[in-house]
């Protein structure tokens, strides 16, 4: 029985989750599947690109965001900024996962590219909305890979939630004074 790219992603989100990505090898995830390790590779040229393909996977739910529906790019960025945090912080080292991707996949490209037509939409210039789009994912990946690897978690969520929204009002705020967003 030949394995599909999905049923391989699948396993390994179940491994991430499980065991973290320090210890997600192919040879765990073969063994997984039932497979020698080689199979794999008929699907993913090498662990960095199977890892890759997991980030998108991670990244997924930002495809079903609607960013457009406030009708304001700021509430946009913000819905943006919480939902790129709540989909990393559903897998155990997610927001690691994500931020070392090699290559950004499709879901991470459309993901992007949808931020940076929502800051168009806003009136920014489009190289601008590449930087600023830049700057609110680095703000949301680092905030998240402190919260995953520093075990912020022993602060109270209330806290937590608290700290990120007051970030992501800093950078909406710097967002719209250095873009002079409307």
């Amino acid at each position: 029985m030949a394995l599909s790219q999905a049923e391989i992603l699948d396993a390994a989100t179940g491994l991430l989750d499980e065991v973290g990505v320090d210890e997600l090898s192919t040879r765990r995830l073969a063994a997984r599947l039932g497979v020698r390790a080689g199979a794999l590779y008929w699907h993913f040229p090498n662990k960095q690109a199977l890892l890759d393909e997991l980030a998108g996977r991670v990244l997924l739910p930002l495809l079903d965001l609607d960013l457009g529906a406030t009708g304001q790019w700021a509430h946009g960025v913000a819905a943006f900024g919480g939902a790129l945090r709540a989909a990393m912080l559903a897998h155990r080292d997610g927001a690691r996962l994500v931020a070392t991707m090699a290559r950004p996949v499709a879901t991470a490209r459309t993901a992007h590219a949808r931020l940076i037509d929502l800051l168009i939409g806003g009136g920014a210039q489009p190289e601008q909305a590449g930087f600023a789009a830049d700057a609110l994912t680095s703000y949301v990946n680092g905030y998240t890979l402190e919260e995953q690897a520093r075990q912020l978690v022993t602060l109270s969520e209330e806290h937590r939630e608290r700290a990120f929204a007051t970030g992501i009002r800093v950078v909406v705020s710097g967002l719209r004074a250095e873009l002079s967003l409307r």
